[in-house]
């Protein structure tokens, strides 16, 4: 056993169907987690794997399968929280309307906090880290009333928004990322979480011209979950939380000295089926960009064996995966673990920089 497992620090997103295993797993579970029975919750779960520390560029958490086996959340976790998989890729198959609406997301933000984590895709298994920005980790500003982001933030994973590809709806490319999911529920989220989400809605962000989808959603195991249907539920049991949303992201930049952002259809959110529709196209781009079938803009793809060839390392690391088997940048389990081991278990104190304080906008 390698030395280094005891420094290890892991948490665990579990996603457990019978009462039985729901029961014997909580005595492992993070105290604040549930283990009870939910309405839907498939039968696996996530493990995740800090290295380096909290707040330091060097952070990265990463994933692994039931198995143990480390994974990339963009790449290997199925975009359908209930999908039957084909080498890796999920197949279709007879569903009813309330299963077609099943999503896994990947928490990289919870509600309340401001680091800006994200998944790495330029890295290989794109483990979740924190931005960095002319040399400096970014944090978004406190805008009064709010304390760092107002839902739980994260990614759809098998999802691309293509930066070749422009967007009918919004007559811009894509932002080259997952597609973002606001999680809008009761419960404040932990960072790695893989939880089933319903879709409600969506945003069309235009940021610096490029198109960045904001997906409205709930956790599916969520107290009120049963009452959110479509973009209006939001209206009607959440009142003013859209209009906040729609402030929190034209204003959250305008600290850093930028613009405001701009929105496509005048910052109207767009309903359930609308957002139906951008998941399934943002789904087929990414299944072409794993497939090599379109240019990766920068995105980590390949088998590290390959790494060494400098015009194929930044697709490379965009689109390293584990469990699709097809794809010419399927790696194996022992190099996916080579290339975690790659990243040190720094012990140096990372500087917790939270914003603490409120800006005020003017009109």
């Amino acid at each position: 056993m390698r030395v280094v497992l005891p420094l290890l620090r892991t948490s665990w997103a579990w996603r457990l169907g019978a009462p039985a295993a729901a029961a014997a797993a909580a005595a492992r579970l993070p105290r604040g987690a549930s283990a009870g029975p939910g309405p839907r919750r498939a039968m696996a779960f996530y493990r995740t794997e800090e290295r380096g520390q909290p707040h330091s560029p060097g952070y990265r958490l990463f994933f692994k399968n039931v198995a143990g086996h480390y994974i990339s959340p963009f790449h290997d976790i199925p975009l359908k929280a209930d999908s039957e998989e084909e080498n890796g890729i999920p197949t279709k198959r007879a569903r009813n309307d309330e299963y077609e609406n099943l999503f896994n997301m990947i928490v990289e933000v919870p509600r309340w906090t401001n680091a800006k984590m994200e998944i790495a895709t330029e890295e290989p298994l794109n483990p979740i880290k924190q931005d960095v920005k002319d040399g400096k980790l970014r944090y978004v500003a406190n805008i009064f009333p709010h304390k760092g982001y107002i839902w739980n933030y994260g990614a759809l994973p098998q999802t691309w928004e293509d930066p070749h590809r422009k967007d009918k709806s919004t007559d811009c490319c894509g932002d080259n990322d997952p597609i973002d999911v606001c999680e809008i529920g009761s419960k404040v989220l932990s960072r790695g979480d893989v939880v089933h989400v319903k879709i409600l809605g969506i945003l069309a962000l235009i940021d610096q011209g490029e198109t960045d989808w904001k997906l409205i959603a709930i956790n599916v195991n969520d107290p009120e979950a049963s009452k959110f249907h479509d973009i209006e539920d939001v209206k009607k049991y959440k009142p003013g939380y859209l209009e906040a949303t729609l402030n929190w992201f034209r204003f959250y930049k305008v600290p850093e000295g930028k613009p405001e952002n701009q929105f496509a259809f005048n910052g109207e959110f767009k309903n359930k089926a609308f957002a139906l529709e951008v998941i399934k196209s943002t789904h087929e781009c990414w299944k072409a960009l794993l497939m090599e079938k379109c240019a990766g803009g920068g995105i980590n793809c390949r088998s590290p064996s390959l790494a060494l060839l400098p015009e194929l390392c930044l697709l490379s690391a965009l689109c390293t995966n584990v469990q699709v088997c097809d794809s010419p940048f399927h790696c194996s389990q022992e190099e996916a673990r080579s290339l975690v081991e790659l990243v040190s278990f720094s012990l140096n104190k990372g500087s917790n920089e939270e914003d603490q304080v409120w800006h005020f906008l003017g009109k």
